[in-house]
């Protein structure tokens, strides 16, 4: 029953005009990663990828520095809220993995910036060296919380959006562009939990 009731929502949504194109997309990963080697002595750093949504971003990140680089991921879950108090991190690296480097933080979006804060504060607990947080998208407009982003592809307007790993109930993360995302009676929130 519940898997009819989400196909008649998704059977709803319309997607918008793309808002970012694959190949401007692969332009501001190029333009991120030299930012990111001109900063970091690359073999010392962790990516640490918030899934599911980075999945797309943190793949061709990885694989556009041209020297290896350590990569981990991190799951995190939200209840009820929004806030930081409200988010469980279900899956973190180890320790080991942790302690000592520097770590960039990769996220899709970054709106709230409720999960970049739980997350900087357990990285650091974990004994980072230092934690910075990059994203592909930046929607300051709906912070909650002081994080900075330190590396982004785009500043995002105040629309709900999807597409290269952001999902709207778990559909659309495959489309290679980001899309603005509506349905036929408007938009859905655009600072509802991902």
């Amino acid at each position: 029953m519940a898997s009819g009731i989400a196909m008649a929502a998704l059977e709803n949504m319309e997607l918008g005009p793309a808002l970012f194109s694959e190949s401007e997309i692969a332009r501001a990963i190029e333009d991120i990663a030299a930012k990111v080697g001109e900063h970091y002595d690359l073999s010392e750093l962790v990516l640490v990828g918030a899934m599911d949504g980075a999945v797309c971003f943190l793949a061709d990140l990885m694989r556009s520095f041209g020297v290896p680089v350590r990569v981990t991921t991190v799951r995190v879950r939200s209840y009820e809220g929004t806030g930081a108090a409200d988010l469980e991190a279900l899956w973190m690296p180890r320790r080991e993995r942790i302690e000592g480097r520097d770590v960039l933080i990769v996220e899709d979006i970054v709106d709230t910036g409720a999960t970049c804060a739980l997350l900087s504060e357990r990285l650091a607990a974990l004994g980072a060296r230092s934690v910075r947080i990059c994203a592909l998208l930046d929607k300051p407009s709906q912070r909650t919380h002081e994080v900075k982003v330190d590396y982004f592809g785009f500043e995002v307007p105040d629309v709900f959006v999807v597409g290269y790993g952001l999902d709207y109930d778990g559909a659309f993360r495959n489309l290679p562009a980001v899309y603005a995302l509506g349905t036929a009676r408007g938009r859905p929130d655009p600072a509802r939990p991902r």
